[in-house]
């Protein structure tokens, strides 16, 4: 991955590199050759798609028909999730000239069926560009002096906001593209009422057009107020280094995932800030997360590196109810597409391929 996007403090590159030819060693064997990709426990794996280059980010569109990636060369392919083949291919003069990594994808949660949909994509040079698919148009966009890093919609889609590499979290007007307040720390470094360090993770509470949580590399995760300049109270712990924030709004709880090999998963009551749990290790042995997501009411799903895998966890339990194993790299995205009828479908990033797998038995139908 980009060194603009992981943590330096933390050797991560034996994680990422592409499978080589078989070589003699000095012993005159042979490397015994990766295993492909596979599923263990309760989900399958219903597609592969490779999208030529390194996969940066993932989401589905709000139908859940179509599933947007975000490249390391600053293009974004959107594939028909039905099939897998490519609709549309986003990119124009700048994001081709700049060829930074696209950080972030969020589709508008309520753009009527009838204008198609919207894209907002961030990318690490800084830009912010809203693409309308239909027409793979860039319709608006602005430019920030900072890598973003992360970004998401409000509930209704009225506001959105950015973060970076920079302590702001800038709060924007949708409609107008205005950005009409700035969340931030207070000047003294004794009150730690916003982050200090780089922002990787954003993600509003589901029930709130106003209430934020964020969090990032100071170890913190940070409650805010669209409207207020500094953040309201706060949690100490998760080292937050992806897209690894979500909030269960029927149970008001947080899944943090921190990327380190110790307590990486954890679950925090909002309310009071408090640790719930950690969640423990696969028996494979611990990874560092880069993104997690609640699941329906009784799962969690969680993927990063060290071991290359995404797994889905029994709320109740704890234990690993399936997994998709032996990835080729580290994952760095995931999105998870539910629909009333079907299990939900989750979609899972590592290296150049995104792969489409789906939870099975009765607990997840």
């Amino acid at each position: 991955m980009s060194g603009l996007l992981v943590t330096p403090r933390l050797r991560v590159s034996q994680t990422y590199h592409t499978p080589q030819p078989l070589i003699p060693d000095s012993g005159g064997d042979f490397e015994e050759p990766r295993p492909d990709p596979s599923t263990e426990g309760d989900v399958q794996l219903e597609r592969e798609i490779d999208c030529g280059k390194e996969v940066m980010c993932c989401r589905f569109n709000p139908s859940g028909t179509l599933l947007a990636a975000g490249l390391v060369s600053g293009t974004i392919k959107v594939y028909t999730v039905s099939d897998g083949s490519c609709l549309h291919t986003l990119r124009d003069d700048q994001s081709i000239a700049a060829c930074l990594p696209v950080t972030a994808l969020r589709f508008h949660p309520t753009t009527p069926v009838s204008m198609g949909d919207l894209l907002l994509a961030t990318y690490a040079g800084g830009q912010v560009k809203f693409w309308h698919l239909s027409t793979q148009s860039c319709v608006r966009h602005l430019r920030e002096d900072r890598q973003i890093l992360a970004a998401t919609f409000n509930p209704s889609g009225s506001h959105f906001i950015t973060a970076g590499s920079s302590q702001e979290i800038l709060v924007y007007d949708t409609k107008s593209m205005t950005c009409v307040n700035v969340c931030q720390p207070s000047p003294s470094l004794s009150v730690m009422d916003g982050h200090r360090s780089r922002v990787f993770g954003l993600t509003f509470h589901p029930g709130s057009e106003e209430s934020f949580i964020s969090g990032g590399w100071d170890d913190t995760v940070q409650f805010w107020d669209i409207r207020q300049k500094h953040s309201l109270r706060k949690i100490s712990g998760p080292h937050v280094c992806g897209d690894a924030l979500d909030i269960d709004p029927d149970m008001e709880q947080i899944l943090t995932g921190s990327w380190r090999k110790q307590e990486s998963l954890q679950v925090w009551d909002s309310q009071t800030g408090q640790k719930i749990r950690t969640v423990p290790d696969d028996f494979r042995g611990p990874s560092r997360v880069y993104s997690c997501r609640w699941l329906g009411a009784g799962h969690m799903v969680a993927a990063g590196s060290d071991i290359n895998m995404c797994r889905i966890v029994d709320r109740n339990s704890l234990l690993t109810r399936g997994s998709l194993v032996d990835l080729p790299c580290g994952v760095y995205s995931l999105d998870i597409s539910s629909k009333p009828s079907a299990a939900p479908l989750i979609a899972v990033t590592s290296g150049h391929r995104l792969f489409l797998v789906r939870p099975t038995g009765s607990a997840f139908s």
